[in-house]
């Protein structure tokens, strides 16, 4: 008798030893959210398009406030610093090529009020100008943002409305053989939707509310340094600073 047997192949369990149990077949969440898309109707695929588009803005968003570093107000700090104890030109080299928004319209502020041959006011109006430019460059994508999270939920109860009417017609035409489950599986299939507008309303209305907290941070951050710059800048030495003295008090008035 030959005692030698064929090698095994790859993977094939030997003598005593159990085989590997079959792996489960995953569930194929594409096929689910198509269902769950073809129970809630039109309007269902229309919410799940605006949560596209608001996760989009959403990261532009945040790209947008990594790229001008908020947080960061260091070099903010050291250029009203330097400006306080008389070191102009290092508090405006200090501001060059920081990102922050505030940082263009306060070196503006600074190298203007340091050369001293323009009028206060008029500092004052190109600064706002200036301000009121990178304000509303923060406020970009905001508004669809705002837009998404106004219709969603109203979206959300049309398509609930128009779930409960179809059930309510399926079930009129069962008539006397009219099957609970008819209505049941209306009502539920119906509700998908205002569960949807309401899962996209909530983040959007979230991420409006961040905004906006931002954008008036920074704004009152650029009236506070603006105003130090010119709270601080002290006398103008020689004939400029004569010239503008009248032009800073109407500044201050205003």
């Amino acid at each position: 008798m030959d005692e030698t047997m064929p090698p095994l192949a790859a993977g094939t369990p030997g003598p005593g030893e159990a085989a590997p149990p079959a792996p489960e077949a995953a569930p194929d969440l594409l096929a689910q959210l198509l269902d769950l898309a073809g129970a809630g109707g039109p309007v269902l695929l229309i919410l799940l398009g605006l949560s596209l588009v608001g996760v989009t803005l959403v990261l532009i968003k945040a790209g947008q406030l990594i790229r001008l570093r908020l947080w960061d107000r260091r070099p903010l700090r050291a250029a009203l610093a330097a400006w306080r104890e008389g070191r102009r030109n290092e508090a405006v080299a200090a501001l060059d090529g920081v990102p922050h928004p505030v940082a263009g319209p306060l070196a503006y502020a600074m190298a203007e009020t340091a050369r001293g041959d323009t009028a206060d006011a008029a500092i004052r109006e190109e600064v706002e100008r200036r301000g009121e430019a990178v304000l509303e460059d923060l406020r970009g994508q905001q508004r669809p943002l705002e837009i998404i999270a106004g219709i969603s939920p109203l979206l959300g109860l049309l398509g609930t409305v128009l779930g409960m009417i179809e059930a309510f017609r399926q079930l009129e035409r069962a008539g006397a053989a009219a099957d609970p489950a008819i209505l049941s599986g209306g009502i539920w299939e119906a509700l998908l939707t205002t569960a949807a507008g309401l899962a996209i309303a909530v983040p959007a209305v979230i991420a409006v509310q961040v905004l906006d907290r931002l954008v008036d941070r920074v704004r009152h951050e650029l009236g506070d340094a603006v105003t130090r710059v010119f709270t601080q800048a002290g006398q103008r030495a020689g004939p400029a600073g004569a010239a503008t003295a009248p032009a800073r008090e109407v500044g201050r008035a205003a």
